[in-house]
């Protein structure tokens, strides 16, 4: 295992400077997930940690080792790819063994080691199939038992998921997880997929336009985002942001001359069929334009004052298109953010 550290790492295309010289350190064990919309750098960023792409400037350290001159095979990763990269002419137990290819094991140690892997990732039953005969689900986990058998001090994944359907996506979620419960192995992990990163990382990376936003745990990001754009891309359904101003001591929406943007997270602002709370953070008037009954509760979209809001109501209350609801929340449930900056500026 190695810990992974980016100093002032920068990439540059030409006179395009697309990775502006970012720092992070990755712990030893750590599953750090690198999120963000596309074309933000988190994929370059994980190439070059994998040597797959030169860096212009900076330094990538892994185990303590400066390895910005290393070809690929020295740096002692493994990488996974979305596109799983097997080979499908030959089987399951060949592609996991071709990771030991420039071993120097003999033929029974390599054989105990594709074992091992097909153990940990159930794919025992089908080492003697061809790719053709397997899952999507299955083919990523022949991918991964083939960077397994290599031993790597850290495993790096670019977008493992994205060629699965949701079903399997969520399932081979927990698989990844798991397998990093059990080995204990330093993990990069690219997606776009703020789910992925929320539910599989000990530390989410936010990355836009070649910079790192903010890094944290999951729950420290979505409690306590640094600015709009984190604020929206973590957490489903995303966050609303509403211009507010104060009058009378409480916040109210406005179109104009707003104070604040006000951030609200659709399940902590509930449609309710009771009268109005005087007490409530911020109480939002608007019709209604599309509710989504979900079993356990109904996501409630509206208009106010022009913009878009998602809320929240029990499970039996779907209002009809075109009624007005009225939503409220807490005024500690109220994130608040300068409409200059679009940076924090805290809770209410």
């Amino acid at each position: 295992m190695a810990t992974i550290e980016l100093t002032n790492l920068v990439k540059s295309y030409g006179r395009a400077e697309i990775i502006h010289g970012i720092d992070l350190r990755i712990e030893d064990g750590e599953f750090v997930v690198f999120v963000g919309p596309s074309g933000c750098g988190k994929s370059t960023t994980l190439r070059m940690i994998a040597g797959l792409e030169d860096i212009s400037g900076g330094e990538i350290r892994i185990g303590g080792q400066v390895v910005n001159e290393m070809a690929p095979k020295q740096r002692n990763i493994a990488m996974v790819f979305q596109n799983y990269a097997i080979y499908p002419h030959i089987t399951v137990r060949q592609n996991i063994a071709f990771g030991l290819y420039t071993s120097k094991l003999d033929a029974a140690q390599k054989a105990a080691k594709v074992e091992e892997a097909a153990r940990t990732l159930d794919l025992t039953p089908l080492l003697d199939r061809r790719p053709a005969a397997l899952s999507g689900g299955q083919r990523q986990r022949v991918a991964m038992g083939r960077a397994m058998v290599r031993d790597p001090a850290a495993f790096l994944f670019d977008e493992p998921l994205s060629n699965l359907d949701a079903q399997l996506r969520a399932q081979m979620r927990i698989e990844i997880k798991a397998l990093h419960q059990r080995l204990g192995t330093t993990i990069a992990y690219v997606t776009h997929d703020q789910v992925e990163a929320m539910t599989m990382a000990d530390r989410i990376v936010v990355m836009r336009d070649g910079l790192i936003l903010q890094a944290g745990a999951p729950m420290d990001i979505y409690d306590h985002p640094v600015d709009v754009f984190t604020a929206r891309f973590i957490g489903t359904p995303s966050m609303n942001i509403l211009p507010v101003r104060e009058e009378g001591g409480r916040l109210v929406p406005t179109e104009s001359g707003a104070a604040y943007l006000a951030g609200l997270r659709p399940h902590d602002l509930l449609v309710s069929e009771g009268a109005d709370d005087e007490e409530a953070g911020l109480a939002l008037k608007g019709r209604v334009t599309a509710v989504e009954p979900l079993g356990p509760e109904t996501l409630v979209h509206f208009r106010v004052h022009g913009q878009s809001a998602i809320a929240t109501a029990p499970a039996h209350l779907v209002p009809a298109i075109g009624s007005e609801v009225t939503a409220r929340t807490q005024a500690d449930k109220v994130h608040l953010f300068d409409p200059a900056t679009e940076k924090a500026v805290g809770r209410r």
